[in-house]
């Protein structure tokens, strides 16, 4: 496969690649054999800034593209040939279970962020965390990253997720018509964009909570401008968390 180069190399001049290095071409084939590993993207986005571009413009979309083909495609339905926040920032949110710091922006909790192998996104789980007059938005939202027994918070779920063209969603139009301001200090983990609380501007449906199993009173989430979600829940036992996808 002929990888076409639009963009100038940026060393700088103490990088150890000015000498030579393996072309777009040979780089590109070695990370498609080995399935667009994460990490490997990563360690060769610290070589050098000549890596980090190359990662940013090409490894990071393969790799979205390959670990959540479908999703990709309807991200990008619109017409947009890159998706809100960058391939990089996406990518992060694939696999990163964000967690948080003690004050930070989930106050009550101590939890160190942590890669994740897997996690399911789904269209149809998204409807639930809208306001009904949202829900022709379209938002992915993952299965809820279980992290039990943190003393008197329970058991705590985090979850995340993104929604396709954010810039012209209903929930973005709701959010600036309720003057919904940013969280003074904190910004998204995955692209560093400023944060609305849903729970401050009181757009979290009851059927959230339903859809993840977790105490109603005990459900927050935030926004960022590029329509990244992030947010954390006490979930249910598990017996009680049966019933209530009964009642969902």
């Amino acid at each position: 496969m002929t990888i076409m180069k639009f963009h100038r190399c940026l060393h700088s001049t103490s990088c150890v690649c000015t000498k030579g290095h393996l072309s777009e071409e040979v780089i590109f084939l070695v990370l498609q054999h080995m399935n667009w590993n994460p990490k490997v993207i990563a360690s060769l986005s610290c070589v050098c800034k000549w890596f980090d571009d190359l990662a940013k413009r090409l490894f990071w979309k393969e790799f979205c593209r390959t670990r959540a083909p479908k999703m990709m495609l309807d991200l990008q339905s619109s017409g947009s040939h890159s998706v809100d926040g960058n391939w990089r920032a996406l990518g992060k949110l694939l696999i990163i279970c964000s967690g948080c710091t003690k004050g930070g922006l989930f106050n009550n909790y101590e939890i160190p962020g942590h890669f994740v192998y897997k996690t399911r996104f789904s269209r149809t789980s998204g409807k639930s965390f809208l306001l009904p007059q949202c829900r022709s938005d379209v938002l992915y939202v993952s299965d809820p990253c279980e992290h039990l027994d943190q003393g008197d918070e329970g058991d705590v779920g985090f979850f995340r997720g993104v929604f396709k063209s954010f810039a012209s969603s209903n929930v973005r139009r709701m959010l600036i018509k309720r003057g919904a301001k940013f969280h003074p200090t904190e910004t998204c983990p995955y692209c560093k964009a400023k944060l609305w609380s849903m729970q401050q501007a009181k757009m979290i449906p009851q059927s959230a909570s339903c859809r993840l199993g977790a105490y109603e009173d005990f459900i927050e989430y935030y926004v960022c401008l590029n329509g990244h979600v992030l947010g954390v829940c006490t979930l249910l036992p598990l017996s009680d968390s049966e019933e209530a996808s009964e009642l969902e």
